[in-house]
Parts: C-alpha cells; sequence; structure tokens
C-alpha cells in the first residue's frame, strides 16, 4: 500500500508538471521579431484573457494624442505569395478586405479622418501580417504564409505536425512628418485559437479582421507605456 501511495503521488506529480510545463508554453516563448517594426526593445508585454493570445504595445510618452486629427492608412503588407493553393485573387481578396477593415475602424471612432497627404496632426497607420510557427525552441517568425497556415490548419490540429502555426499582425504609429515613432503593437494568436479554423481563405480573413482591429487599437492606446 505504501509503495502504491508513492507510485501515485509521483504520477501526479508528473502530471500536475506535465500541465505546468505544457499549459504556459506560448506565454513563456520570446517574442517573435520579424523586422516590421522599428524597435522591439520598446515592447512590453499586456494582459489579455485569452491564453491563446499574446499582445505587446509601446506608446511614447509626452506627446499629446489630441494634436492628431487625421491619419494615413499604409497599404496592409502581407506576406503572402501566390502558391497552387492561394491564387493572386484570393491574395488581392484577403488585402482589400483587411484594408477596408483598418478603414472602418478609423471612421468608428469619429474624430479622425483619413487623408492621403502628410502634414501637422497627422500620423501614419502601418499594419503588417506575417506567419509564424512555435517549435520547440521559439516561435520564429516568417516561417509559413498566413492564409497558408489558416488552409492548413487541419493538419496541425490532427497532429501531422508537431510544430504550432501562429499568426502574427503588427502595427505602427509614426508622425507623417517627422517620422517619429508614436506608438508600436504586436499580437501573436496560436493554439487552439487559430487551429479551429475552418481551413479556408475566408477563415483567414474573418479572423485577422479582428486581429487587425486589435492590433490598430493597441498602438493608438493613448497611455504612456513607460519605456
Amino acid at each position: 500500500m505504501k509503495k502504491l501511495n508513492v507510485l501515485l503521488i509521483s504520477f501526479v506529480a508528473a502530471v500536475t508538471l506535465a500541465a505546468c510545463s505544457n499549459a504556459p508554453k506560448l506565454a513563456t516563448e520570446a517574442m517573435p521579431r520579424s523586422g516590421f517594426l522599428p524597435d522591439y526593445n520598446l515592447l512590453v508585454p499586456m494582459a489579455t484573457s485569452n491564453q491563446d493570445t499574446r499582445i505587446w504595445r509601446y506608446r511614447v510618452s509626452g506627446v499629446n494624442p489630441s494634436t492628431y486629427t487625421a491619419v494615413i492608412l499604409d497599404p496592409i503588407y502581407l506576406n503572402q505569395n501566390a502558391t497552387k493553393d492561394v491564387s493572386l485573387d484570393v491574395i488581392n481578396k484577403a488585402k482589400a478586405a483587411l484594408q477596408a477593415s483598418m478603414v472602418e475602424a478609423v471612421n468608428a471612432r469619429g474624430n479622425i479622418k483619413i487623408v492621403t497627404m502628410s502634414g501637422p496632426g497627422v500620423a501614419r497607420v502601418s499594419v503588417g501580417i506575417t506567419g509564424a510557427e512555435s517549435s520547440a525552441d521559439s516561435l520564429q517568425p516568417w516561417n509559413f504564409t498566413p492564409i497558408g497556415l489558416a488552409m492548413n490548419a487541419a493538419a496541425y490540429a490532427g497532429g501531422v505536425n508537431s510544430k504550432t502555426p501562429a499568426l502574427l499582425v503588427e502595427s505602427k504609429i509614426t508622425d507623417s512628418q517627422s517620422k517619429q515613432l508614436l506608438g508600436e503593437g504586436l499580437i501573436t494568436v496560436q493554439g487552439e485559437s487559430f487551429r479551429t479554423s475552418s481551413g479556408s481563405a475566408d477563415s483567414f480573413i474573418a479572423m485577422a479582421k479582428t486581429v487587425v482591429r486589435t492590433a490598430m487599437e493597441t498602438s493608438a492606446n493613448p497611455t504612456p507605456t513607460g519605456r
């Protein structure tokens, strides 16, 4: 009986350790650095209730956000080339839908207008969508294209590939004249939140719309990060 109790305790301890090591795996990986943002060292992690989502942000201090009344929206960057599974038409459709989502997000604020020329009180917003994978070492950017990730999600969910796909959305806000960095945001979506998509380009667009808007709000948050 004593030996049985020792075995049970050992088993429970092993299960507990496994659960502890697996559950926070995504949360303990280093922040991916694709090169899209100018300074990743400025980013600080933010709390989120979704265990599959991680958010980092930076906001400059000493700048009054009310001085900016207009924005230039750069064409969204999508790290996706045409392949046998993802046509150029699909890529263009995704870009158009995501750009429209950015416009809607700005217009929804009501106090910011969209312009095409730089000037006083005009900020520039840039958003990039990249793919990544989580391996045993860390979260590595650029190893996958994002639409391809969504369309191959079923293979990952079925255990065909031991690596975990991820969606990266990065955003930055700069002064249109001085080029001063005003804010940055980086969001990763991994695990079940990504893998349960239906495996289509439309599912990628639907997911990316939500994450793009969140990324824009993250970098536009006027609260300084103190760095």
